[in-house]
Parts: structure tokens; C-alpha cells; sequence
């Protein structure tokens, strides 16, 4: 089996779909709370324009106030997701630790959220990248709609391979998959992993999943079943969705997905998932959402 880090994005794709914007400092007291229950590698913010995404306004101030170690003294990982070179020079003016670019995979997709082709996001990430390398900090890359997208329709592992190849050769730490509106299978899993070959020099696997359709841990499990050492983004409380993708909701819950794999024997990031309910209770309050995840309606077996 995988070795696998738990990345958490509750704080970024978690609420970036969701109608109310919670203010920084609630952002704040959430990432506090993630910390809390020993999440050590979060996605905490985007740098992104406030008028597409208001949710993620603040971005600097979020940077700002949460805290840069651990209790125990551990360091935290923050990643900020940018979207080109502007957002990335703002992410590096803050105690980010690493610059993640999305790039969708289609064209259909790119242009409606990002405003431009899939060549010309490149050439943004490109850029975006460099100004992290020039700042010392970590650099991966997400390729959005790697498993299917709502306006190209089905997405095939040639064109996946395309966009990899030149991602590949931009030197990133990291390159993950997004299945980006919940359409993916296990089989696909497999099939984008073998785009990045295990080299010394390779960048690291992530995958981001969406449990849309219900896949979402099936995809989780294949992932760990590949037996390399791999990343997973989990949302707490199952919080999350693209607000560019039609009924592209309900990220895997960090909870939900946790249990399944310490159950399983996985090595997994340690966390209390008690204090995630906990978490994503009170989230669910602010956001006067519902949780997704079922960890805290079933409860832990005795």
C-alpha cells in the first residue's frame, strides 16, 4: 500500500463554492481548528480576483493571522493557489510555503474560468512557477478536469498526457489530478498515474477528488492501491465544489476518508477526527450549510 499525506483544501475549495463568505478571521479560527486536530499541509487561500470568487477574499489577511507552526512545534505547510503570474507574486508576499497553478485540460473549461486557452495557461503557470522558484518556495501544478469536464464532455488520458508533458517540463515539486466535477473512475486512476513516471527526479502524485457521483473514495482507494507514496485532498466536513462547474459539489471528507484508510492499516497523516467533526460542525453553522461527510452522523464504531 501508499504511504499517504492528507492535504487539506476545506479552507480554499471548501468554501469557495458555498453562498455565504465567511470573513478572514473565521478563516482563521478554521484553519486553527485543522491545525488543532494535526492536519500539517493545508491549501489555505487563493489569490485570486474577489469579484469571481468573493469567498476567497482576503487572502493576505487570512496569510496574515494563521499560525506557521504547529503546536508541537512542527512546521505548517500553506499553499496558496494562484491562477497566474499576478496571483503568485501577491502569494509570495505572504508566509505561503507553496504556489499551486491550475491548469484545466480542456479548452472549454480553461476559457471559461480562467479566461484563456490551455496554451496560454501554460504560459501563465510558467510564469507563476518561476516566481516561486526566484521566492525559494514549493511549486505543484493541478490539472483541473483531468477526469472528464462539463462543457468538452468526456477527457481522454492522450489529451491528459499532452498538458503533462509540458507541465512536466516547467520543474515542479508536484503535479496533481483533479477530478474536478466528480466523473471519475477507478480505472482512470490508474491510467493518469502511469503519466508520471516514478523517477527520483519526478514530481510527487496528488490526486483531488469530488464525491459528486458517489466515486469519490472508490477513486481515493485506487489511488493508495497503486502502492506509491501519493497525496490526497480531503475537505473537512465534505465542504467544497468549483463554483465554475455546474453541480461540481462535495469534495471526499477529510473525516470520511480518514477513517476508511487508518482502518485499513494505510499510512496515513495523523489527525484527530474527532476534532474535524468538531470542526466541520461549527463550519457547518457559519456557513448554514449541511455537512456532507457522515464520520459525525454514524460516530466511530466501538
Amino acid at each position: 500500500m501508499s504511504s499517504v499525506e492528507l492535504v487539506e483544501v476545506g479552507p480554499r475549495d471548501g468554501l469557495q463554492n458555498e453562498d455565504r463568505a465567511l470573513p478572514p478571521e473565521t478563516r482563521v479560527a478554521l484553519v486553527e481548528g485543522l491545525v488543532a486536530a494535526g492536519v500539517r499541509r493545508l491549501e489555505t487561500v487563493s489569490f485570486v480576483r474577489p469579484d469571481r470568487v468573493p469567498q476567497m477574499a482576503g487572502a493576505e489577511e487570512v496569510m496574515a493571522a494563521v499560525p506557521t507552526t504547529a503546536p508541537d512545534g512542527s512546521p505548517l505547510t500553506h499553499i496558496g493557489l494562484v491562477l497566474n503570474e499576478r496571483g503568485a507574486r501577491r502569494a509570495v508576499e505572504t508566509a505561503v510555503g507553496e504556489v499551486n497553478v491550475v491548469v484545466p485540460v480542456t479548452d472549454e473549461f480553461c476559457t471559461r474560468n480562467q479566461g484563456v486557452e490551455v496554451e496560454g495557461m501554460l504560459d501563465h503557470a510558467a510564469a507563476a512557477v518561476e516566481v516561486a522558484r526566484t521566492a525559494g518556495i514549493g511549486a505543484s501544478v493541478t490539472l483541473a478536469v483531468a477526469f472528464g469536464c462539463p462543457f468538452a464532455g468526456t477527457v481522454t488520458t492522450e489529451r491528459v498526457a499532452d498538458v503533462v508533458e509540458r507541465v512536466l517540463a516547467l520543474g515542479i515539486d508536484e503535479l496533481a489530478f483533479a477530478d474536478t466535477v466528480g466523473v471519475g473512475v477507478p480505472t482512470q486512476v490508474a491510467a493518469l498515474a502511469d503519466l508520471l513516471p516514478e523517477l527520483p527526479d519526478a514530481p510527487r502524485l496528488r490526486f483531488h477528488f469530488h464525491n459528486t457521483r458517489n466515486t469519490g473514495y472508490a477513486n481515493a482507494w485506487a489511488a493508495v492501491a497503486l502502492g506509491r507514496r501519493v497525496a490526497l485532498d480531503a475537505s473537512v466536513g465534505g465542504f467544497g465544489g468549483c463554483p465554475f462547474a455546474p453541480a461540481a459539489t462535495g469534495n471526499i471528507a477529510s473525516e470520511d476518508l480518514h477513517f476508511m484508510l487508518d482502518r485499513a492499516g494505510v499510512a496515513i497523516t495523523p489527525v484527530d477526527r474527532g476534532v474535524l467533526v468538531d470542526t466541520a460542525s461549527r463550519l457547518s453553522a457559519q456557513l448554514d450549510s449541511p455537512v456532507q461527510a457522515l464520520l459525525g452522523k454514524a460516530g466511530e464504531p466501538a
